[in-house]
């Protein structure tokens, strides 16, 4: 299963002629780990968290949170924006299947129509992005404006940081899905 989503997101960047470097590390998915590991500032990875939202009793969304890694989600801020009923993290066999790729290796990009991309706009403000590539021993660091070209998320402010609190700032565009 990882090596089919990697695949797919090489032959996306390339396709698409991005800016992006691989990265070899020694194999881990904590953010605050493999950050150093990379070279990167905990605010230039992208952490990426599967989360189910409940809309009433009938409807069920899963939404792929990507907060900068020095950031937690703020799950209060996703339920007024889909205005859920309750909210949680997806369990892990869910957000495995729907991003195709084990926990912590799981892509800032939705390959699944069942996941739709949130970005929080302050992971952006970082000229690369850093992201484990779908693997755990190899990561991935993708010019930034490459990144929001090709995955187009919405951006939301759903980051939570110890020193602020979150607003709402809305752009309503829909995420690509590649198959």
């Amino acid at each position: 299963m990882p090596e089919d989503t990697y695949s797919k997101l090489i032959a996306v960047l390339d396709g698409h002629k991005a800016h992006y470097r691989l990265i070899d590390h020694a194999p881990e998915g904590r953010t605050e780990i493999v950050s150093p590991l990379r070279g990167n500032k905990l605010s230039q990875a992208a952490k990426c968290i599967v989360i189910m939202v409940k809309i009433g009793k009938k409807t069920t969304k899963y939404i792929l949170g990507v907060v900068p890694g020095d950031a937690k989600i703020d799950l209060n801020t996703i339920k007024e924006l889909y205005h859920g009923t309750y909210i949680s993290f997806a369990t892990p066999e869910i957000a495995e299947r729907l991003a195709g790729s084990v926990s912590g290796t799981i892509l800032p990009f939705s390959f699944s129509t069942e996941l739709e991309l949130v970005v929080d706009p302050s992971l952006l403000e970082n000229e690369e992005i850093f992201f484990n590539a779908a693997r755990l021993d190899r990561s991935m660091a993708l010019k930034t404006s490459d990144y929001v070209s090709l995955a187009n998320p919405r951006l939301e402010k759903i980051a939570k940081t110890s020193d602020s609190s979150s607003v709402n700032i809305s752009n309503k565009m829909d995420a690509k899905v590649f198959d």
